[in-house]
C-alpha cells in the first residue's frame, strides 16, 4: 500500500460573520486557498488527479458543485476535476480522509483536499424551507424524544444536544464558560506569537485582514455570565460557549511519498490513519469519544502518544467530555485556541483544524497528532497525522 504524505496546508484567515469575507463568494474564496497551494508548493495543476472539497449548506452561492467551480475559478486547466463532500462539519476532513485513502490505495497519486463555507452569505440551515429534513422513518424512530418539547420544532438540534452533554457530565456553566475564556486566551497567544502567519492565504481585495476576527480578547468567565441561554431558559448553552458563525476556506495538499520525491517536494507528515463512527444522534456530538478510540485501537497508539489534539470547539461541553473520557491533558488540547474563540466556517473546519495541527506540529517538533470533530446526525472522523 502506498504512503500518503501531506506535503503543505493553507488557509483563509476565519472571517467573522459579516466581516472581512462577507462580501467574497464562496467559489471565489476556494479558488485564493487553491491559488495559494499552487504558488506556495510550485505543484503544476495538471498533476492533481482531484480536488475534494467540503461544502455543508450546498445551496444559493455554494450550490451547482462548488469543488468543480473552485478548480475554475481558480484559473487550473479544465481537465482538473474537482468533487463536494458534505459530511456536515466534518466535510473536508473527510474530504482530508478520502484523498489520503484514494492516494494510499493507488487509485489517485495527487490529490487536494479542502472545503469551504459562507456562513454569511449562506446561512446555517439555508434550504430547510425547501422541504423537511430527516424524513418521517428516522423521525418516528426518536418520536418519543423529538415530540417530549426539549427539541425545538420537534427538530433534532444540535444547541439540545450540547445541552444533553453537560448535564449528563455535569458540567456546570461556570466550568463551560471557563473553558470557553481560555480558548480565547491560547487563540489570542497564538495569534499575537505568529504561530499562524504561516498558514494563511491572502484575500484579493484585503490586504489588512490577516488574522482571525472572531477573537474578543479580555474574554472572561465573569464577562461571559451576562449572555443569556440559547437553548433552554434554564440552560448553560450560550453565544460564548459555543462556535462562532464565520466565513472561510482551507486546502491540504496531498501525495504518495514516492510522488513527492519524484517532484522534489518535502512533507510536512504522513497520514497515519483515520476512522469515523456513529453515536447517538440527539445527543449527536459525542461522536469523537468512540471515533477516537477506534483510531487509537487502529493505529496502535495510545492518547499518552499524542504531542496535540484538535478537537472541534462546536460546544464547550464537547471537547470537555472527551478529555473527561479519554483522559488527555489540559496542555495538549487544543494548544491553540479552537472555534469558539476564531469561529467554525463549517465546510472548511476539517482542513483548518489540520493546517493548525499540521503547522503546530512542526513548529513544536511534536510526532503525532489527532483530530477530531462532532458532526451532524451524530458522527465523527478521526484522523492521526505523523510528522515526518
Amino acid at each position: 500500500m502506498a504512503e500518503a504524505v501531506i506535503v503543505d496546508a493553507v488557509r483563509t484567515p476565519i472571517g467573522k460573520r459579516k466581516g472581512s469575507l462577507a462580501d467574497v463568494h464562496p467559489v471565489d474564496l476556494s479558488a485564493y486557498v487553491l491559488r495559494a497551494l499552487q504558488e506556495r508548493t510550485g505543484i503544476d495543476p495538471n498533476v492533481i488527479d482531484d480536488v475534494v472539497w467540503g461544502c455543508v449548506n450546498q445551496v444559493g452561492d455554494q450550490a451547482a458543485q462548488i469543488g468543480r467551480y473552485a478548480v475554475l475559478a481558480a484559473g487550473w486547466p479544465e481537465t482538473v476535476p474537482g468533487v463536494t463532500i458534505n459530511r456536515a462539519c466534518g466535510s473536508s476532513q473527510s474530504s482530508f480522509d478520502f484523498a489520503a485513502g484514494m492516494v494510499m490505495s493507488g487509485q489517485y497519486d495527487v490529490v487536494v483536499a479542502g472545503g469551504v463555507e459562507a456562513m454569511t452569505r449562506v446561512p446555517l440551515g439555508a434550504g430547510r424551507d425547501l422541504g423537511r429534513p430527516y424524513g418521517p422513518l428516522v423521525r418516528e424512530r426518536y418520536a418519543v424524544d423529538l415530540t417530549g418539547g426539549e427539541f425545538p420544532g420537534e427538530d433534532f438540534n444540535q444547541g439540545i444536544g450540547a445541552e444533553r452533554i453537560a448535564a449528563k457530565w455535569g458540567f456546570t456553566r461556570r466550568r463551560l464558560d471557563e473553558y470557553s475564556s481560555r480558548s480565547h486566551e491560547l487563540a489570542a497567544a497564538a495569534i499575537d506569537s505568529g504561530a499562524f502567519d504561516g498558514q494563511l492565504a491572502p484575500i484579493p481585495g484585503h490586504p489588512d485582514f490577516t488574522a482571525d476576527e472572531g477573537l474578543r480578547r479580555g474574554t472572561t468567565p465573569d464577562t461571559l455570565a451576562k449572555l443569556k441561554p440559547s437553548f433552554n431558559e434554564h440552560g448553560v448553552i450560550h453565544a460564548g460557549n459555543a462556535s462562532q458563525i464565520s466565513d472561510g476556506a482551507s486546502a491540504t495538499l496531498i501525495m504518495s511519498a514516492e510522488k513527492a520525491k519524484d517532484l522534489g517536494l518535502t512533507p510536512i507528515a504522513r497520514y497515519h490513519c483515520g476512522a469515523v463512527s456513529g453515536a447517538d444522534p440527539l445527543m449527536m456530538l459525542t461522536g469523537p469519544i468512540p471515533a477516537t478510540r477506534k483510531v487509537l485501537k487502529k493505529s496502535g497508539l495510545s492518547i499518552a502518544d499524542i504531542g496535540a489534539f484538535e478537537v472541534n470547539e462546536a460546544f464547550a461541553p464537547v471537547p470537555l467530555a472527551w478529555q473527561a473520557e479519554l483522559g488527555a491533558d489540559d496542555k495538549v488540547l487544543n494548544p491553540l485556541g479552537g472555534a469558539i474563540a476564531v469561529g467554525h466556517p463549517l465546510g472548511a473546519s476539517g482542513t483548518i483544524l489540520m493546517t493548525r495541527l499540521l503547522h503546530h506540529m512542526r513548529n513544536s517538533d511534536i510526532r503525532y497528532g489527532l483530530q477530531t470533530m462532532c458532526e451532524g446526525g451524530g458522527t465523527a472522523n478521526a484522523t492521526i497525522v505523523e510528522l515526518l
